[in-house]
């Protein structure tokens, strides 16, 4: 009888290196080149649970949530979280940062210290830049202060991430991008008086993710279901995403929709032109926008 494996979800470990996890706490690396292909064999997709436990009635959620928690576990999830501001009383310093996703997409957002690049990693930030370093409060109050002044976003779309990652500008034009912009940042005279300002200095992910000649992706997978089945080589892990070499082309496969799926080895070991989950189609406009539409 096939074995069967229950994602968990992809991690970036402290080396910098990617890995699909799975319950029972084995692991799957994912470097560039590696031939990967599955197919669900679960009949429905269960919660994962909430910070680090089962999720109690093991609850359906729907194909295409990227969250992967029922309701209850995802209040549970968000009630003790930063990203949600219902804590106030870390104590932990934390990290203001700029991230670099494309040309003119740059967020402003918050990390621990303790977490290093890891949080870049996983949102598949091209590059980031720290601006400074402090209490989790007067680290909140300089994002809230400089999406205002700067005028970006604290978060941006995968959609829009996945459509710019070929064809990158070179490290030159992105890192200069995050310059003026820190230079801006380092100009304002609002920032908070515990928060202490960094100088500038880049880190380029694009080498780590694999961006390095990536060809455009030709459609993303919009869910997964029973039967279905994917098998493809890995040209790039960015953040979430595995970009696939398939008999279909290029796909971008969001590995948040694999979690809470049962997941097994195709018959035959896969096939590069296995692809037998939706799919819809990415294609860039002149105008550098999205148009979508089914396979």
């Amino acid at each position: 009888m096939a074995r069967v494996w229950r994602c968990t979800g992809l991690r970036w470990g402290e080396d910098g290196a990617p890995s699909l996890r799975w319950a029972g706490g084995w692991g799957s690396s994912l470097p560039r080149g590696k031939a990967v292909a599955f197919e669900v064999v679960s009949d429905g997709r269960t919660c994962v649970g909430a910070r680090g436990n089962p999720c109690p009635v093991r609850a359906e959620v729907p194909e295409r949530s990227t969250g992967a928690r029922c309701e209850e576990c995802a209040r549970l999830d968000r009630a003790h979280s930063v990203a949600a501001d219902t804590i106030a009383d870390d104590p932990r310093p934390y990290h203001v940062y700029l991230a670099w996703f494309g040309p003119g997409m740059v967020k402003v957002g918050i990390t621990a210290v303790e977490r290093g690049p890891a949080r870049l990693l996983e949102q598949g930030a091209v590059c980031f830049g720290w601006l400074g370093r402090g209490p989790l409060m007067a680290a909140r109050r300089s994002e809230e202060m400089l999406r205002a002044a700067l005028g970006v976003p604290d978060r941006i779309p995968y959609a829009e991430k996945r459509v710019v990652r070929a064809g990158l500008p070179t490290v030159e034009e992105r890192v200069g991008e995050l310059a003026e912009l820190h230079g801006r940042a380092q100009g304002l005279a609002a920032w908070p008086e515990s928060l202490e300002r960094l100088p500038f200095q880049a880190v380029d992910h694009c080498g780590a993710f694999g961006l390095d000649g990536l060809p455009a992706a030709d459609g993303v997978v919009t869910e997964l279901a029973p039967g279905g089945a994917v098998g493809g080589e890995i040209l790039a892990v960015a953040g979430p995403d595995l970009h696939l070499e398939t008999g279909r082309g290029v796909v971008v496969l969001d590995t948040r929709l694999m979690t809470g799926w049962e997941l097994t080895a195709p018959v035959g070991g896969g096939s590069r032109d296995v692809l037998t989950l939706p799919v819809r189609e990415l294609r860039s406009r002149g105008d550098g926008s999205v148009q979508e539409g089914l396979f």
